[in-house]
This record gives C-alpha cells, structure tokens and sequence, in this order.
C-alpha cells in the first residue's frame, strides 16, 4: 500500500471516530435536553398543582364560612374560585405528559364538579334561609348532605388524589434527575473513550508511519553514504509506494557509478601504461641527443668554434629541461593513487625535508604542527613541493622559512612562508597551473608543474591553497588539509 493512502487511510479512521464521537455526543445531548426540559416542566406541574389545590380549598374554607355566619362576604372568594379553578385545571392539563396524571386530573376536576353542585345547592338553600327563617329546603339539605359529611367524603377524595397526582410526579420527576445525570455521565464517558480512541489511533498511526519512514530514508541514507565512500551496493525494496522509486533511483546510480568507475579505473590503468612507455620512448631519444651531443665535442673539440661550443653547451640543458618535464608529467599522473592512511607526526614529517632540501644557511622555524591520522605521502609531497620552492625562489644569504599549522573548526590550516624573491599578485593564481612559470625557461628547476601538482593533492582533499606575496617582500603559502575524528593534540 502506497505511503499517501495509509496516510489518507489513518487520517479517514480519525475522521470517522470523530463523527461517530459527535453523533453519540448529539443523541446524549438530546436526551439531557429532554430530560432538562422535563425538570423544568415539573417544577411548573408542581408549582401550578399546589395552586389548584389551593383553590379547591380556598373554596371550601369560603364555603363553610358562609354556611357558619351567613356572612355574604365569604361568597367572594367561593365565586373567584368559580373562575380560577377551570383556568387553572386546564393549564395543568397541558402540562402533564401521562396518561396517568391526566386521568387524574380528569377524576379530581369531576369530583371538584360534584362538590361544586353540592355547595352551590346549600348556598342557594342557606339564602333562601336567610332572608325566610326556618326554611324546610336548608333543613333538609342540612340533615341530608351536611351533617351526613357528603362534601367531606368528596374534599378527602379530591386530597387523596392530588396526594396521588403529586407523588406520580415526583416519582417521575426523580426518574427523569437520575436519567439526567446518566446522561450527563454517559456522555463524558463515551467522549472521554472517543478522545482516547481518536488520541491513540492518531499517535499509533503517526508512529508507525514515521517509523516506516525513517525506517526507509535510513536505508536510503546508508546506501548514498556507501555511494559516497566508493561501495556501491543496492537496497532490496518491496514496498511499491512513493519512495521505492526514490530506492530504485539510487540502485540505479550505484549500478551506473560502479560501472562508470570501474570503466574510468580501466581507462586510467590503460592511461597510466601509455604514460610510462610514452616516458620511456621520449627519454630514449632524448638520452641519445645528449650522447651525440658528447661524440660530437669529442671527436671534434679541437675544430668548433666558440659559437658551436656555446650552442653544443644549450642543448644538454634543453634535454635535461625536457626530461624533467616528462619526470613532473608522470608525477603528475601519479596524484590519483592513494596511499594509505597513518598516524603522521606532521612536525617530525617537516624537519626530515628540510634536513633534506634546505641548505645550511637557512633559518627554518617550525611552530604548532600537530599529530594526525592522514595520507602520509600525500601531505609530505605538498611540504615537500612548498619547502622546495621557498629554497630555490629565495635568493638571499638570510634566507628564512616559517612553516605554522593552527586548528580551524574542520580542517588544519597549514602556512609555509619564505623571505625571497615574492610574486606579483596579477601571477596568484597563474602559478597553479600546469607549465606556468615566472622563471626562464632555461633554467633547470623551473618545469611548471610542482604547484599545479600540489593544488591537485589538495584539492583531492576536499581542501584549499592560496598565496600572499608580493614583489620583493617573500610569500606565504596557506592551505587547508582535512581535520580527522583521530586527532591526538597541537604540539
């Protein structure tokens, strides 16, 4: 499977938990809604419940009132109940939900109907009392009705029934504060187990992913750092996503590199046996143009004439000229073999050349040079190339050379310097190449090849090499050579 479709795939699952958490979150929610508005609503059942019975009561009380003192003032609140009682019976009858409460309800309104007939019937009898004293329809109700408790029996049953229409409610009322609170619980459990979910798949997948990844850009890093050191070997990758391409690229290139290399190894090998036996061919005649040279002054010194012997004289410094040109080609040729690296004591390596090449007149100062672990021959042929130059470009009876090293945060800065002749500054960076001189082109040391030699040395290094000088005031030579993990200390 492809890295962008598990990607889109683990994305898709966090999605889809995050939709199914919501969707759960919304149906608890309306059930907490539900629940909430039920609260809500009971408090008004309740509150409006106990107005109701308050009515009927307050009727009652009015009732015998009235009956006990024949007081008219007491009718006024029985006939407000008149009115209010309906009004608030049906506002009750819309709040409640059961079949049970409006039944009861509908029982307590009808006895609250019998009641009101048999109050209404005692009022009218005790008026007619009032203004006829002793009258037989008042005594009949009152010996009937009255004193038998006929309202009595039908205000307890109006009682027992808003006991039992209350406690419905309450009941129902703390159903509902218990189905709330689980609600609420169940909904801070489910988000709670989504969130975790969500959480772990996002993190479980953002690992494995990136594990996978790293996993595969190592490899891919290893094997361009093998192709770097020269080892060029190839990654076995199945996975068929988007950086198996990027895997199979750089088996490619390795493959193309090793063959490459291997043909340019091939070539140089056939290079290197031309220039030996080109060497060999050239230094042939020029040994034999040196012999004759030799038979010639021989055999006919006595009849040259002083100008046949100056020019006899050019010719074996032109042959030793061009053999010393061959000598620098070859050396040259030979800058690409590597030779093997070692412990390199760099201030012993310097005093060994100048106790070979400098002359005794010379002051030679030598400072910080360290210990290193690097291409010996490599290093020796570029002082060596340098301490050379500072002798035979000196010119001086004084002559002195200073060779430094200091550490810089890479590599070594190493700086040869002298107090000779100098070089013009429009000549810096002519004097690095190959058959580039400023000395006569008859002059024996003078081939044009030892600086071009030590820039290529250097430059293989990965390091650089510059000059300060001018005419009359000496040179510098500083380079760079790389600075390896085995460094032991500064001298």
């Amino acid at each position: 499977m492809k890295l962008s479709s598990q990607i889109l795939l683990a994305f898709c699952l966090v999605i889809l938990l995050s939709i199914v958490d919501s969707y759960t979150n919304y149906l608890l929610s309306v059930k907490v809604k539900e629940n909430s508005e039920f609260l809500n609503n009971s408090e008004t059942v309740i509150r409006n419940s106990t107005r109701f019975h308050k009515g009927i009561i307050e009727m009652q009380s009015a009732f015998r009132g009235f009956l006990l003192t024949s007081d008219t003032n007491f009718l006024f609140s029985y006939n407000e109940g008149h009115e209010n009682v309906p009004d608030l019976f049906n506002q009750q009858k819309k709040l409640v939900e059961t079949k049970t409460q409006t039944d009861l309800l509908d029982s307590i309104y009808l006895l609250h109907n019998q009641w009101r007939e048999y109050a209404d019937s005692l009022i009218e009898a005790k008026k007619k009392d009032i203004a006829i004293p002793r009258s037989s329809t008042y005594e009949y109700l009152f010996e009937t009705r009255l004193k038998k408790m006929v309202g009595k029996k039908i205000n307890d049953d109006i009682s027992a029934k808003f006991q039992v229409f209350d406690r419905t409610e309450y009941r129902l009322r703390s159903t509902h504060s218990k189905n709330l609170i689980a609600s609420i619980k169940r909904t801070q459990t489910f988000s709670f187990i989504f969130l975790a979910f969500t959480i772990g798949i996002g993190i479980v997948s953002t690992f494995y992913i990136v594990r996978l990844i790293s996993k595969r850009i190592r490899t891919m890093v290893s094997l361009a750092e093998n192709i770097s050191r020269g080892d060029f070997t190839t990654v076995n990758d199945t996975k068929n996503d988007e950086l198996t391409r990027l895997s199979m690229a750089l088996n490619v290139m390795s493959g193309r590199l090793s063959k490459t290399i291997a043909e340019i190894e091939k070539s140089n090998q056939e290079l290197d046996k031309f220039a030996y036996v080109v060497s060999h061919d050239l230094k042939a005649p020029i040994r034999g143009i040196h012999n004759v040279v030799n038979w010639i002054e021989e055999d006919m010194g006595t009849e040259l004439s002083p100008q046949m012997k100056e020019y006899l004289k050019i010719i074996p410094d032109r042959t030793k000229r061009m053999e010393n040109l061959i000598n620098g080609l070859l050396d040259y040729a030979r800058i690409r073999e590597k030779s093997t690296p070692e412990q390199t004591d760099v201030a012993k390596l310097v005093k060994d050349i100048v106790e070979d090449i400098v002359p005794r007149n010379f002051h030679v100062v030598i400072e910080n040079l360290p210990v290193i672990y690097t291409q010996r021959l490599k290093l020796q042929q570029v002082f060596t190339n340098l301490i050379s130059n500072a002798v035979k470009y000196n010119g001086r009876p004084d002559g002195k050379i200073t060779i430094t090293g200091k550490e810089l945060p890479n590599s070594y800065e190493f700086s040869v310097k002298d107090n000779g002749i100098g070089i013009d500054p429009e000549y810096h960076e002519k004097i690095f190449e190959i058959f580039q001189t400023l000395r006569e082109k008859n002059e024996e040391q003078s081939t044009g090849i030892g600086l071009a030699i030590i820039k290529k040395i250097i430059e293989d290094q990965h390091c650089t090499i510059r000059v300060k000088s001018m005419p009359g005031k000496g040179a510098e030579f500083i380079f760079t050579w790389p600075n390896t993990d085995n460094l032991i200390k500064m001298n």
